[in-house]
């Protein structure tokens, strides 16, 4: 969308109550929690995340976090590896389908232009699909109020996880469960952890550890 435009059209106003957030109050919310906004593993999830106004100024924010530390470093792949950290942690959810792809597209031309800008050339072919496919798993389509995918099914989000140098860990979550203060299928959904005495979500799905620049390969 056309910056500072607020809407697409009246009647996706009308239909869906669609306004989008002016960049002078996304900044000003932001600032309210600056620190996290800067820190490259904190995550943030947008439940009516539009063509991406908020997520685009957090990964900004983000990747300047990582090009303070990191650009300046000769090895390539400690700013690369951070960049895909920083991508990972940004998550939304979006009612309409258009919106969703202009949100995916929009960050994942943002991490392109910061690569390109701290390292002087594009990021290879392979790096650049799994952005790609992370965005897929990070903005999705569906309603935040019910917690569904356009198809009914539930709202599935992966947490990616660094274990070992550059290998990830990725674990899927239903976001209802994850939400949920009072869990209807505590036993199937919920494991207790001893340490910290308390219910947590359980990962509906668990995948192998495998290279960051290779996350796509699970298919």
């Amino acid at each position: 969308m056309p910056a500072g435009r607020q809407i697409k059209s009246k009647k996706r106003v009308a239909d869906h109550g669609e306004v989008f957030t002016a960049e002078r109050e996304v900044n000003a919310m932001l600032d309210l929690v600056k620190g996290e906004t800067e820190r490259i593993e904190s995550s943030f999830l947008e439940p009516a995340c539009g063509d991406g106004n908020f997520l685009a100024e957090i990964l900004r924010r983000k990747l300047a976090a990582v090009k303070k530390k990191y650009g300046g470093s000769l090895l390539l792949p400690d700013y690369e590896m951070w960049s895909v950290v920083a991508v990972m942690n940004v998550y939304g959810v979006e009612l309409l389908a258009d919106n969703a792809a202009a949100c995916r597209e929009r960050l994942f031309r943002i991490w392109k232009d910061a690569y390109r800008a701290n390292c002087k050339f594009d990021a290879d072919d392979e790096c650049q699909s799994a952005i790609r496919y992370i965005l897929e798993r990070n903005i999705l389509c569906g309603d935040a109020l019910t917690l569904k995918q356009a198809g009914g099914a539930p709202i599935i989000f992966a947490e990616w996880s660094f274990v070992s140098g550059t290998k990830v860990k990725r674990r899927d979550f239903r976001l209802d469960e994850m939400l949920s203060e009072h869990p209807v299928n505590r036993d199937f959904f919920w494991e207790y952890d001893e340490e910290i005495r308390a219910y947590l979500p359980k990962p509906i799905k668990e995948y192998p550890l495998i290279d960051y620049r290779r996350v796509q390969e699970h298919g």
